[in-house]
């Protein structure tokens, strides 16, 4: 079964910078499947900040876009996110997270994937920005 970990969440200030990793262990079949960044705010809705999928494509949320940088290694098994002009809305806990669809299914850099089945998460690191 696959295992997602996380690391690098921290507390930083607006304009900071921070990247979090994900390992993915036991990720041993065909990667064909979408890799991303979810995260939550307190009170709020999960929210897909990033994802790549098998083909290298990538998809960002809008207000992340520019600022944000999803990178995954030759193997497939490591994914990071380059957070650079962090800005209080940032604020949330960051979950790494594996489809179970084939990224083919699920749009061009994983568009249309929500999360909300068919997906394994990490345990998630926090993020918290100040001013």
């Amino acid at each position: 079964q696959v295992e997602l970990v996380e690391s690098g969440g921290d507390s930083v200030q607006t304009g900071g910078s921070l990247r979090l990793s994900c390992a993915a262990i036991n990720y041993a079949t065909e990667k064909k499947y979408c890799m991303g960044w979810f995260r939550q705010a307190p009170g709020k809705e999960r929210e897909r900040v990033a994802s790549i999928a098998a083909d290298g494509g990538t998809n960002y949320l809008d207000s992340v876009r520019g600022r944000f940088t999803v990178f995954q290694d030759n193997t497939k098994t490591r994914l990071d996110l380059q957070m650079n002009n962090i800005r209080l809305e940032d604020t949330a806990t960051y979950y790494c997270a594996l489809s179970r669809l084939p990224s083919i299914i699920l749009g061009r850099g994983c568009r249309n994937w929500s999360g909300r089945d068919l997906t394994t998460w990490g345990q998630g690191t926090q993020v918290v920005v100040s001013s």
